[in-house]
């Protein structure tokens, strides 16, 4: 057939009509088989329920001052022995009643115990302390004033979900003293024979007046170089007690010069079969160092050598030996009057208790005084003036 005097038209065969509608149509097959295949791929199958973590096992608490102090480890695992892909939230909770029975070896848990505290997942490494969690519960007055002569009981949980809890942890429990409130005004001072610490004996409790002070303990520790202030300090380590006392001071003797020392003293309240300490004093800083002169020299004397042969007449001094153990050495001072120190005649350190004045002019007296020298420096006072000369009658003859 012709279309007026042009050229005849070819005709499209029935394949080359349909051939795009295929091509899509089996494209489409590919990427849903794609989809499909994807998902049934051979591994471990997605977990479509959120997971429930397994109880903690070993919480404990202990009463530090007027703070319980909570310790346990976070679940690895869930229920059923699966590794936990994220961290938990934590729940805590607290309770109060009266202690176990005679022969009762625990306090069981209240049927619908009362949460205290939820730790968010994103901020439980605050908590963390070599790989446990450390809860701090501060008691308050009220605590105490409501719940006398009681324990407080502790669960834990911890959740994945908002709908899948783990099960409650292991109870701990702790009775409850009132501890006698921290000391606040520490203070370190360096001295000769030591660091010697002093404080205020507290009055007081949070529930009341304070019981028998059992005695205090001091505790020690190092703070980190940049640490120029108790306030914010940081610590190489924890404190470590070192020692006891029974009145409001301690010398500590045990130390090495130049390094810095913080301390802490706190007090002992003794209750019914249990001594229970207070929390931390205020943090006392010190660096001990030897600034402290030694004593001054004694038992100068000053002895007149007649001239012999060509030697001419002088004057021998000598002392006793210092009996302090870091001596480094003396120094000698002539003067013309005996209320004035005078001038230093040894250039160096004389490291024997003696001196032989040699300059001195026949018929004059002096004033002699002596000083002890520290390694550090620290120079003593001068000891006792002692006067001595040369008569001129007893000069040498040329």
């Amino acid at each position: 057939m012709e279309k007026g005097n042009g050229a005849p038209s070819p005709e499209l065969t029935p394949n080359e009509h349909v051939r795009p509608a295929n091509f899509l149509f089996l494209f489409s097959i590919f990427l849903v088989s794609l989809i499909f295949t994807g998902c049934a791929a051979p591994g471990e199958p997605y977990e479509r329920k959120p997971p429930t973590p397994a109880a903690v096992a070993d919480l404990t608490a202990a009463q530090a001052g007027n703070d319980v102090i909570l310790t346990f480890t976070l679940p690895q695992q869930t229920v059923d022995r699966r590794p936990l892909q994220q961290l938990p939230a934590i729940e805590i909770y607290r309770d109060f009643g009266k202690p176990p029975a005679e022969g009762q070896a625990h306090v069981a848990a209240p049927e619908n115990a009362t949460l205290l505290v939820t730790i968010p997942a994103a901020i439980e490494d605050r908590y963390l302390e070599q790989g446990r969690i450390h809860f701090s519960d501060t008691l308050r007055a009220e605590d105490f004033a409501q719940h006398p002569d009681s324990v407080a009981i502790y669960t834990v949980r911890t959740r994945i979900s908002e709908k899948k809890p783990s099960a409650n942890s292991n109870v701990a429990s702790v009775r409850l003293y009132p501890a006698l409130d921290a000391i606040g005004d520490l203070k370190a001072e360096n001295t000769r024979s030591g660091v010697a610490l002093t404080w205020t004996a507290p009055e007081k409790t949070p529930a009341g007046p304070a019981p028998a002070i059992a005695g205090y303990r001091i505790y020690r520790g190092e703070p980190e170089p940049a640490a120029a202030a108790a306030e914010g300090m940081k610590l190489k380590s924890p404190l470590v007690k070192i020692g006891e006392a029974q009145s409001t001071s301690y010398q500590d003797a045990q130390f090495e010069l130049g390094a810095s020392y913080v301390y802490s003293v706190r007090s002992v309240a003794q209750y019914p079969g249990e001594a229970l300490e207070s929390g931390d004093s205020n943090l006392a800083v010190v660096t001990p160092r030897d600034t402290f002169p030694p004593a001054a020299p004694q038992g100068l004397l000053v002895v007149l050598v007649p001239a012999q042969g060509g030697a001419a007449a002088h004057l021998e001094l000598s002392w006793a030996i210092s009996p302090e153990t870091d001596i480094a050495g003396y120094n000698v001072y002539r003067g013309d009057q005996e209320s004035t120190p005078g001038t230093r005649l040894n250039t160096e350190l004389l490291l024997t208790p003696a001196f032989r004045d040699m300059n001195i002019q026949p018929g004059h007296r002096y004033f002699y005084s002596v000083t002890a020298v520290d390694r550090t420096g620290n120079e003593s006072p001068l000891g006792a003036v002692v006067s001595g000369g040369v008569p001129a009658e007893s000069q040498a003859t040329p």
